[in-house]
């Protein structure tokens, strides 16, 4: 970890491109969204402590560890405890309303959901970080980000059932082919696309609102699959698909 002294200094950089801001009451021409890598493990976070960090220890032994210490974090939060990492802090809490004190709880109309907060040391490296534009990015459509109605939560996870909404650029879907829809694509296994059915509560260029399908725990992605062109007379010869690099996890 970068040591943090009083003289400021970049110690991090960020790589980001700019897109056209359509986001609902978000002023501005343009946002910046970061070329993302792709997700780190926990074996790829213990291979960079091992190799770069100095961590002189056994490889193994620090990801099994790692590993044990999650579980123990997730069984924790699940016991109503919150956790405190030094750098950030994830908490419980229960969403929904009771009607009456009587009323006993739902799991559907309550669901538990678990918030994410950044503590000062991070924070603090937050300040060392500098962003590099390098761009405009390629606007032929893109998502900016999908929202899980569940949980509030941005770019971050999926509640199977619940809904979901997309915003971004030409994502309308339309055409007549067989594959446009919008789907969730397992992270881990391209070949796992799981389609979104039923009616799309919102399908405009710039949002798309829908129920999020049952998918199995772990990683996921959106992707939209269209022949939208931008015009409601013309379509596209061939469908194009659209999908973000962040990753989407399902509890």
């Amino acid at each position: 970890m970068a040591i943090i002294n009083n003289v400021t200094e970049v110690l991090h950089r960020i790589r980001a491109r700019l897109y056209p801001n359509y986001l609902h009451g978000v002023e501005g021409a343009f946002i910046a969204r970061t070329d993302d890598e792709a997700s780190l493990s926990i074996e790829q976070v213990c291979a960079a402590l091992k190799n770069r960090g100095g961590f002189t220890g056994n490889y193994k032994d620090l990801v099994e560890y790692v590993r044990q210490f999650f579980d123990e974090a997730a069984y924790q939060l699940c016991d109503g405890f919150s956790v405190n990492t030094g750098y950030f802090s994830l908490h419980p809490r229960i969403g929904g309303t009771w009607q009456n004190e009587i009323e006993h709880y739902d799991p559907v109309k309550h669901p538990v959901r678990f918030s994410f907060r950044a503590l000062k040391p991070l924070r603090d490296l937050a300040s060392h970080i500098e962003v590099l534009i390098e761009g405009v990015a390629e606007t032929a459509g893109f998502i900016a980000e999908i929202t899980d109605v569940t949980t509030e939560a941005v770019n971050e996870t999926l509640t199977p059932g619940g809904m979901f909404a997309l915003a971004g650029h030409k994502i309308k879907i339309t055409g007549d082919h067989g594959d446009c829809g919008v789907y969730f694509v397992n992270a881990a296994a391209a070949t796992e696309r799981v389609q979104v059915t039923g009616h799309l509560a919102d399908n405009t260029a710039g949002r798309i609102v829908g129920i999020i399908p049952a998918l199995a725990a772990g990683q996921w992605q959106v992707e939209a699959v269209t022949q939208y062109s931008g015009s409601g007379s013309t379509s596209l010869k061939n469908p194009r698909t659209i999908r973000p690099a962040f990753v989407l996890t399902v509890a």
